[in-house]
């Protein structure tokens, strides 16, 4: 993440409205760094704090505002203890990674990464419900070269989407991401009706 924001610089594009890499940094500085401004970024009441907050780096040079991600979470950030870091800020990278890279237009899939993936699965299993919680349909997330027992029912219910992907590809469909590069089986009207509704927290 942090050597694609560093060769990209701060005006590269992103697959998030209104977002250039600038802004995308920013979010990710906030997150780690003030704590007392980032509810601002989930709560909408909160948000003008988040807003202010990114704007305080707009006088950092790039390249130390890069730095300052590449360091990691900081000893009074939430983020700091290992088991927080690893459990919470992969999914968040692989996603920001995935918003900032998917804007280029010489982007290519990367390869899968077996212990990556691992941990990707792990997360859905235990996450997946919340994401998906205002499908109107049921959901399976269904894993290419996994044994069907082994799916993951992201939302209980009838009809029934099947979505199938990598768990890197998952996870972006999971985060409201329409890059995802996922196959989505089931009855046309379902399939629209799953695509239509918000997902993410």
């Amino acid at each position: 993440m942090c050597d694609l924001l560093d060769q990209l610089g701060p005006e590269a594009p992103t697959v998030l409205p209104g977002w250039r890499a600038k802004e995308l940094l920013a979010h990710l500085l906030v997150r780690e760094r003030q704590p007392l401004a980032a509810p601002g970024i989930l709560v909408s009441a909160l948000s003008r704090f988040a807003d202010s907050a990114m704007s305080s780096y707009d006088n950092t040079p790039w390249s130390e505002q890069v730095e300052l991600l590449r360091s990691g979470p900081p000893l009074w950030s939430p983020f700091w203890p290992p088991f927080v870091d690893e459990r919470v800020n992969l999914t968040e990278f692989v996603v920001h990674n995935a918003d900032l890279a998917r804007a280029q237009p010489d982007w290519t899939v990367p390869a899968s990464t077996p212990e990556r993936d691992e941990k990707l699965w792990s997360w859905l299993r235990l996450s997946a419900r919340i994401f998906y919680k205002k499908s109107p349909v049921g959901v399976v997330l269904h894993h290419p070269t996994r044994e069907r027992g082994a799916d993951i029912q992201a939302k209980a219910g009838t009809p029934v989407v099947t979505v199938t992907g990598e768990p890197a590809e998952l996870v972006l469909h999971a985060f409201g991401r329409d890059v995802a590069k996922v196959d989505l089986a089931g009855a046309p009207a379902d399939v629209a009706a799953l695509t239509a509704t918000p997902r993410g927290i």
